[in-house]
């Protein structure tokens, strides 16, 4: 159950601008089948470093990230384990009347409220609440009017009870988002800037493989930092090669990251292929050209007929000198 609640929340994570910064709550309850039980989780990050954990198994607030480890007071994360416990128990809640509303009697279901701030690189400040139900959106906070908005006929009754005064949901928000993350942020990138604002130079691999009158190729773009990257395929200099297939940009070992674009294509004499990749590491972008292989069937019948040709030289010489010496 752990493993798909943390894969939940990677699936939701994704990449910022290189010159902005953002801090992301992920805090997801799943519901199994035949269990009472909520298995509840809230990962933090910053940029696309993960930085805190909480799950309802260790019902603990803990630092992942090294330099929150060493930065953070122990009374940081007893007051973090304080506010986790309560948002459990606001999940468990909910979660049970949601499955109500939507006659959800059995089967697997999840809860998950994504909170968040960016500052940009021209210092603008974006603050964000999002709640869904088994991923669709459900409802969410709305800044300017200090009201959760419904995004679906069932979030109306909880839209209505989560604006009353009593509940003191929506002050607790609007503090959050209009103060304390933006707060969080820049103290936690001053924290692990040096982490944060590390530039690695990406690889590129580029190969096609050949069905027919089509090639399919493949551009791997490998060991970059940080996250964001741009990858595409262009053709004689045009961006006009549709993308047939993309992974997600997905994490290495060693903290840095790949990605692997392909396209499908049908060269014609005098083209030329090349994959673009743009990150903010390089001064200007990478266009790495794909060519034909030199191993092509008819460079190999050449190599095969070269081959044998010199193999009957060397026998018809060693036979002239074996005669000269007689």
């Amino acid at each position: 159950m752990e493993m798909c609640v943390l894969t939940l929340m990677f699936l939701s994570v994704s990449g910022v601008c290189s010159d902005s910064h953002s801090l992301r709550y992920y805090s997801i309850g799943v519901s199994a089948p035949g269990s009472s039980v909520l298995d509840f989780s809230i990962v933090a990050y910053v940029d696309d470093r993960k930085t805190e954990l909480y799950t309802s198994d260790t019902g603990r607030r803990i630092p992942v990230a090294q330099w929150m480890k060493e930065k953070e007071s122990p009374g940081y994360w007893e007051r973090r384990t304080r506010s986790s416990k309560l948002y459990e128990a606001l999940f468990k809640h909910e979660m049970t009347q949601w499955r109500m509303r939507f006659n959800h009697t059995e089967g697997f279901h999840f809860l998950q409220i994504i909170t968040g701030c960016e500052l940009g690189h021209d210092g603008s400040i974006t603050s964000y609440r999002q709640i869904r139900y088994d991923g669709e959106e459900y409802m969410y906070y709305d800044l300017p009017t200090g009201a959760f908005i419904p995004s679906m006929d069932e979030a109306q009754l909880t839209a209505q009870r989560w604006n009353t005064k009593d509940a003191g949901i929506g002050k607790s928000t609007k503090r959050c988002l209009k103060n304390e993350c933006i707060e969080r942020l820049k103290r936690f990138i001053e924290y692990g800037r040096e982490d944060l604002e590390r530039r690695v130079r990406p690889g590129v691999k580029v190969t096609g493989r050949e069905s027919g009158e089509v090639t399919k190729l493949h551009c791997l773009v490998y060991g970059f930092h940080p996250r964001a990257v741009d990858v595409k395929w262009m053709k004689n200099g045009i961006d006009d090669v549709p993308t047939d297939e993309s992974t997600r940009t997905l994490p290495n070992p060693d903290g840095t990251y790949q990605i692997r674009v392909t396209a499908e294509v049908i060269p014609k004499e005098d083209d030329s292929y090349f994959c673009y990749v743009d990150h903010s590491s390089l001064e200007e972008p990478l266009l790495v050209r794909w060519e034909v292989k030199s191993d092509s069937p008819l460079a190999v019948i050449v190599g095969v007929l070269v081959s044998i040709l010199l193999i009957l030289l060397s026998v018809i010489v060693g036979i002239i000198i074996y005669r000269d010496k007689d």
